[in-house]
């Protein structure tokens, strides 16, 4: 059974910092590109960083490079996302995503989502 399990969301204070936690179990966390996205209400989803399956690569949505950063662990199959200098713009719920492409066909896998607010 596959499960993505977010964690670390909470209410903080404009400048603050959070770090979100995705558990990963139930498939080969290895093979898997590894995803942050968002929606806040009213908004369509959005991506907000990316890391490739084994690290080496990561891309950030243009709001958050500098403030945001990606890192997966891949003997704890957790990835995580360290939020730093937040803004109130920032607030949304944040989701965890699985990606793996094998030729044309995709396995696709969210978790449940993690409420982030940035208010003073």
């Amino acid at each position: 059974q596959v499960q993505l399990v977010e964690s670390g969301g909470g209410l903080v204070q404009p400048g603050g910092s959070l770090r979100l936690s995705c558990a990963a179990s139930g498939f080969t966390f290895t093979y898997y590109a590894m995803s942050w996205y968002r929606q806040a209400p009213g908004k369509e989803r959005e991506s907000v960083a990316a890391i490739s399956s084994v690290g080496g690569t990561t891309n950030y949505r243009d709001s958050v490079k500098g403030r945001f950063t990606i890192t997966r662990d891949n003997a704890k199959n957790t990835v995580y996302l360290q939020m730093n200098r937040l803004k109130p713009e920032d607030t949304a719920v944040y989701y965890c995503n699985a990606v793996r492409y094998i030729g044309t066909s995709k396995n696709d896998y969210w978790g449940q989502g993690t409420q982030v607010t940035v208010s003073s």
